[in-house]
């Protein structure tokens, strides 16, 4: 990847380490974030926030990386670090450790002549058959073909932090003060590793429209306006799995069908914005603009507890398709 692209997202993922940091609790875990004082909220110190995080994830590339420990020197949850990371630079925060891992190894491999097992174990493959795989899926030659005299070899830069002015944006958002609602649901555990969850939440819907789910869904709700898909920021304490459900609104004394649940949504604020485009570009840049410009730069603060998606039953690849992000809030 070019280095000016990958400059650019790290500048964006600064931006959302700033809405990150400035949750002092997470109310699901009961876990306590860093509070954080007006002097320590500069860019400067968000930058080095993420410095930190770079830092450790390449002083420990030949070592087993602990995502929490990457999350604690950028002070965040790792559950929302990996989110936001995933969101902001276009893959995920395992995608960058293995194509920093295997630029490295081919590099060992031309310059030193290292031998091929003795690299894929220094790498983190348990056998030279698993590292031959990945590192020619990522440079297109094998391992011994890199050896030879001539080679070409792919490389993945290290992300630097670099800091510039953003905004400019148009988004179309209001602030809503809902009661309680309840839902209807059916939920699946998720990795939290967005390389993992980018596939199993899609084939979870594919699913659901295919056993009825979502069908079930629309005959029981009281509002069809949406169906929703739930992330709940629940991850137990190895911070590998949260929840995540295909739900609808309903009543409370709804009769549940084998498989699903009732959950009350408690009364709060939510910041909703409208999405306008075909899925997923509509819903992945709207995401992208949340993070990074509106709420590095608004008097309100995401409560973390959960956001949801809101998906009309329309054509999705419509270009009017109108789709929805709620994101519970407070004011900062």
């Amino acid at each position: 990847m070019h280095r000016k692209a990958q400059n650019v997202r790290i500048e964006l993922l600064i931006n959302a380490i700033i809405t990150l940091q400035a949750v002092k609790k997470n109310t699901n875990h009961g876990k306590n974030f860093p509070s954080l004082s007006a002097e320590r909220c500069g860019n400067m110190n968000w930058a080095n926030s993420i410095q930190n995080a770079i830092n450790y994830i390449e002083e420990n590339l030949t070592e087993n990386i602990d995502y929490d420990e990457i999350a604690k020197a950028a002070s965040s949850s790792s559950f929302y670090f990996q989110k936001i990371f995933g969101i902001l630079c276009g893959y995920s925060l395992g995608e960058y450790i293995r194509n920093r891992r295997l630029t490295l190894a081919g590099k060992e491999l031309v310059s030193k002549g290292s031998r091929v097992i003795d690299t894929a174990l220094k790498y983190g493959y348990n056998s030279p058959e698993s590292f031959t795989r990945a590192f020619t899926k990522f440079h297109g030659i094998s391992p011994v073909e890199a050896k030879k005299k001539g080679s070409k070899l792919k490389t993945f830069s290290r992300l630097s932090v670099s800091l510039i002015l953003k905004g400019g944006s148009i988004m179309n958002y209001k602030l809503v003060e809902k009661e309680a609602f309840t839902v209807l649901e059916k939920v699946e555990p998720q990795e939290i590793d967005d390389s993992v969850n980018k596939n199993s939440i899609p084939a979870f819907w594919e699913r659901s429209h295919q056993d009825g789910t979502v069908k079930t869904l629309l005959e029981k709700t009281t509002d069809k306006s949406f169906i929703f898909g739930i992330c709940y920021n629940n991850a137990p304490t190895d911070n590998k799995t949260f929840d995540y459900s295909i739900a609808a609104v309903c009543d409370k004394d709804v009769d549940v069908p084998t498989g699903f649940r009732i959950n009350e949504i408690s009364a709060r604020s939510w910041l909703i914005f409208e999405c306008i485009g075909p899925m997923p570009d509509a819903m992945q840049n709207m995401w992208h603009k949340i993070i990074s410009e509106f709420f590095p730069s608004s008097d309100y603060t995401p409560t973390y507890e959960m956001d949801i998606e809101a998906y009309p039953a329309m054509e999705m690849n419509s270009k009017d398709y109108k789709s929805e992000i709620w994101i519970p809030v407070k004011k900062s």
